[in-house]
């Protein structure tokens, strides 16, 4: 089994609306039987940091983030990683930035 995990998360471009307006988080992962990755991340965010639980629709679509969301991890687009299977590491930096602009 895994150590807990320390990692930050920010939220930027609108998206901390959904998150108390909070940016950034300093996130302590629970121990877990199998490796944190980013899809499970992203369900973990949904039930433990969005404030607006009815809101939940505005970041997550599926089984990953919305179309409109950039995700990078230590400032590395996702992609480059392995999207949602990318294995979280101690102390990495996750962040989410939407794309969508009102007007």
């Amino acid at each position: 089994m895994d150590k807990v995990l320390n990692i930050t998360t920010e939220f930027t471009s609108g998206l901390q609306l959904l998150f108390g307006n909070v940016k950034k988080h300093k996130l302590v992962l629970p121990e877990a039987e199998k490796p944190w990755t980013l899809g499970l991340l992203l369900f973990w965010i949904k039930d433990n940091i969005l404030v607006d639980k009815d809101k939940w629709y505005l970041f997550l679509k599926g089984n990953t983030v919305r179309p409109g969301i950039i995700v990078a991890v230590n400032d590395q687009d996702w992609e480059l990683l392995g999207d949602l299977n990318y294995q979280i590491k101690n102390n990495d930096n996750i962040t989410f930035i939407s794309t969508l602009h009102g007007g």
